[in-house]
């Protein structure tokens, strides 16, 4: 019944319908940027369509149910699981950071659980993290074990970057100490409370948080590889993510992205009041001067004047996404490999969201 009242109240507007082409076009080409595979699955509504391009492993070809690293896409499974626990009345999002952890530094005595998960905690910038400005930096710490007490000492007791609530600044340091708050409250970590509160009751059985020893990616998966100089392109997909608790560790494929979308968007998740927040941008800017994008776990963009609510996520030799129209129509998974981490990303994401929202009119 729930997600029948959301549904009701989320005007419908009309998409146009897919065009094959256009979207296998957007992944087809491997060379711009440089890849070694591309997917990218559409559903909803207004239309399906799934594709695949390149090698999982530089022998076999993409399969639909290959795992891949879906780094900050990571943030909406924890918003969803903190609005939950919001919903159980065992979290206020307007409670105080240093209310579970005191030993936090005094400048961050301000910032609230819903100003982590928004963007607009002001926290200043973490010091004492390795370098990893470059391929080799890259591999000679991609085994590097963290704890979340040790990244959250790395919050230097000064100033903060604005005053908590008046700027948006996407950070990871804001998902990790969220996750920890969510951690201490629920009495176990963030892996089992992702399995109960969503993956298990959606049967997501390919979507998992990593343990903080693991390094490989459970049974079949794409291979993401870097371009390091001097040695070519190296296989990166065994790599300790403890670095990125809660803000970039999560492991899922295309098809569980988009089911997780659509229990979300529709409401099986979330209660209707809290979900709201997921879609309600704060009315301050970022730090550049241009209006904040990112609400409570989903950022949101427009193309083609139809606009998508969603996350992107990053991880060394791994890119992906996943995005909706907020009633649902049309959903959007995708993932691809990689071998630089650099601006050129974009030129994949860029036509995969004008694809999957080209007017008819732009068919050849």
């Amino acid at each position: 019944m729930k997600s029948l009242l959301i549904a009701a109240v989320v005007a419908v507007t009309p998409l146009p319908p897919l065009q094959p082409e256009l979207l296998h076009a957007a992944i087809a080409d491997l060379n711009h940027p440089v890849v070694t595979s591309a997917q990218l699955r559409v559903s909803g509504e207004a239309g399906r369509w799934y594709g695949a391009e390149g090698f999982a492993d530089q022998r076999r070809p993409v399969r639909p149910d290959d795992r891949f690293r879906i780094g900050s896409v990571t943030k909406v499974f924890v918003a969803t699981v903190a609005l939950q626990l919001v919903a159980e009345r065992r979290l206020s999002l307007d409670t105080k950071v240093r209310h579970y952890f005191p030993d936090l530094p005094e400048s961050v005595d301000a910032v609230t659980v819903g100003q982590l998960l928004n963007h607009t905690s002001g926290i200043p910038n973490e010091v004492g993290y390795p370098d990893l400005g470059s391929p080799e930096k890259v591999l000679a710490h991609r085994y590097d074990r963290w704890t979340p007490e040790q990244l959250r000492a790395l919050i230097p007791p000064t100033e903060p970057k604005f005053v908590a609530g008046t700027k948006q600044e996407y950070r990871g340091i804001n998902y990790l100490l969220a996750t920890m708050i969510i951690e201490k409250v629920a009495g176990r970590d963030l892996a089992a409370e992702v399995r109960e509160r969503v993956t298990r009751p959606l049967g997501l059985t390919r979507t998992y948080v990593p343990g903080r020893n693991e390094t490989r990616i459970r049974g079949a998966h794409v291979h993401g590889y870097l371009n390091v100089p001097g040695q070519g392109v190296v296989d990166v997909s065994t790599y300790n993510s403890s670095r990125a608790h809660g803000e970039g560790d999560m492991i899922s494929t295309t098809g569980d992205l988009t089911r997780f979308a659509a229990a979300l968007f529709g409401g099986q998740l979330v209660r209707e009041d809290l979900l709201e927040k997921m879609f309600t941008v704060p009315k301050v800017s970022m730090m550049d001067g241009s209006p904040a994008s990112y609400a409570t776990g989903l950022q949101t963009f427009t193309i083609n004047g139809i606009t998508v609510w969603g996350k992107t996520g990053e991880w060394y030799g791994y890119n992906a996404g996943v995005f909706s129209t907020r009633d649902g129509q049309r959903r959007i998974a995708y993932s691809f490999t990689p071998t630089a981490r650099d601006a050129a990303q974009q030129q994949m994401t860029l036509r995969i969201a004008n694809a999957v929202t080209s007017p008819a009119a732009d068919r050849p």
